[in-house]
C-alpha cells in the first residue's frame, strides 16, 4: 500500500499538522476542506494508520501521528533535494565540488566561504582538503581536488591560475624569548644560539629561510604558531595568523638582518586545470575566493582579472 502514497498527501499532512486544523490547511491550501480530509483519510487508509484523534471537536495528532509526521517531512525534504538537484543539473549546477587549499590560506575566509556555499547551493556537496604547499598542485593535477589555493612557487606548469592575494610573513618569537629584546635588526650570529620552528614539507617562507642552526620541524602551520607562542623558538609566520598575538603583545616582531623588508610576501592563486569546464558554483567559488582572500590575508589587494598560461582561456 505505501507504493500509492503520494507526495501530495504528505504535503497535506504536513500542512495540516503545521497548521493546526483542516480548515486552516485548505486556506494554506487555497483547496476546499472537503479534499483535505479526502487526501489525509486516503493517506491513513493506505498506511494503515490513524494520524489523526477525531473524537474531539478539533481533531489532534495521534502519537502515530507525531511519528509518522517526522518520517513525512523527512521524505518531503528528500524529494525537494532532489528535484533541486536535477534543475540544477539541467541548467549546469555542479553536483559536487572538491576544494584543496594550501595550510597558509586564511581560516576565516575558508569557514565564510563553506557557509556561503552551503547558503547558495544548498544541494552541492563540498569536500575540503587542506595541504602542504607542495601537495595542492599535484591534487589538482590528478583531479582529486577541481579547484586548488597554493602559494606562486607551489604552482607548476600546466595549471591556469587567478591570483587572490597577498600574504605577508613576519619573523615573530614570544615576548618573554631573549630575542624580542633585542632592539633593531638582529644579525645572523645571533640566530645561531636559538631554536628556528620550522614546517618539515618547507612552505612559503620556510624553503630558504633557515637561519638557525637548531631547528624544531612540525608537520602543520597551529604547531608552529603554538611553539612559537610558547617561547620554545621563533619562526616566520602568516601576519593573518599572528596579528591578533602581536597586538595583544603576547608575540613580538623581530627584525633579521639578512632578510629584507617585504622578502617574504606572497600571492595566493586559485589553480585549476586547462580543461576544466567550470559551472555556476566553480565560478561562485571564484568570485568569493577573490574577495575573501584580501579582507583576512592581512594585505590591501584589489582583486584582479584571471590570470591564463593560455591567452583568451577563461574558466566556462
Amino acid at each position: 500500500m505505501l507504493d500509492t502514497v503520494t507526495l501530495d498527501q504528505l504535503r497535506v499532512f504536513i500542512t495540516a499538522a503545521d497548521e493546526g486544523s483542516f480548515s486552516a490547511a485548505a486556506r494554506k491550501l487555497r483547496r476546499v476542506q472537503s479534499a483535505v480530509s479526502q487526501a489525509i483519510g486516503n493517506l491513513e487508509a493506505q498506511l494503515g494508520v490513524a494520524l489523526w484523534d477525531r473524537s474531539t471537536k478539533l481533531p489532534t495528532l495521534t502519537a502515530e501521528g507525531r511519528s509518522m509526521l517526522t518520517a513525512a517531512r523527512r521524505v518531503v525534504g528528500e524529494a525537494d533535494s532532489l528535484r533541486k538537484l536535477a534543475a540544477g543539473m539541467v541548467t549546469g549546477l555542479e553536483a559536487s565540488v572538491s576544494l584543496c587549499v594550501d595550510a597558509l590560506f586564511p581560516v576565516c575566509a575558508l569557514v565564510d566561504l563553506c557557509r556561503g556555499l552551503a547558503s547558495a547551493f544548498p544541494s552541492v556537496d563540498l569536500r575540503v582538503d587542506t595541504q602542504p604547499t607542495s601537495l595542492v598542485a599535484a591534487r589538482v593535477l590528478s583531479g582529486a581536488a577541481t579547484l586548488g589555493v597554493v602559494g606562486a612557487t607551489g604552482i607548476p606548469p600546466g595549471l591556469e591560475r587567478q591570483v587572490l592575494s597577498p600574504i605577508r610573513m613576519i619573523p615573530v618569537v614570544s615576548v618573554e624569548h631573549p630575542l624580542a629584546r633585542h632592539e633593531g635588526r638582529i644579525p645572523a650570529s645571533r640566530f645561531a644560539e636559538h631554536v628556528q620552528v620550522v614546517l618539515a614539507a618547507p612552505e612559503q617562507g620556510d624553503e630558504h629561510s633557515v637561519l638557525s642552526f637548531r631547528t624544531f620541524c612540525v608537520a602543520d602551520l597551529a604547531t608552529k604558531h603554538a611553539l612559537v607562542r610558547a617561547g620554545l623558538g621563533w619562526g616566520n609566520l602568516p601576519e593573518h595568523v599572528v596579528q591578533a598575538d602581536v597586538r595583544s603583545k603576547r608575540l613580538a616582531r623581530i627584525q633579521p638582518e639578512p632578510w629584507g623588508e617585504g622578502e617574504h610576501v606572497f600571492h595566493l592563486s586559485a589553480i585549476y586545470r586547462p580543461d576544466a569546464a567550470f559551472g555556476p558554483v566553480h565560478r561562485w567559488i571564484l568570485a568569493e575566493l577573490a574577495k575573501l582572500c584580501p579582507r583576512d590575508a592581512g594585505l590591501p589587494h584589489r582583486p584582479r582579472e584571471a590570470k591564463s598560461r593560455r591567452r583568451n582561456h577563461r574558466p566556462r
